[in-house]
């Protein structure tokens, strides 16, 4: 997804994909493009927790 798409609201940024109409091998793939993004995700998660932990600590009395 670009980062361009990141400003959309959720029910913009999802669009079901028609899996009836996929081969095996992408099906295969869109599952390994499906996990490079839920990664990503992942990631971007840690960072704000981080993030957060970080605001706390200087916030923190």
């Amino acid at each position: 997804m670009a980062e361009e798409d990141d400003d959309l609201p959720r029910a913009l940024r999802l669009k079901p994909t028609d899996l009836d109409v996929m081969s095996i091998d992408e099906l295969s793939e869109y599952i390994g493009e499906l996990e490079t993004e839920i990664e990503r995700i992942r990631m971007a998660v840690i960072r704000k927790e981080e993030q957060k932990l970080a605001a706390d600590a200087v916030f923190k009395r």
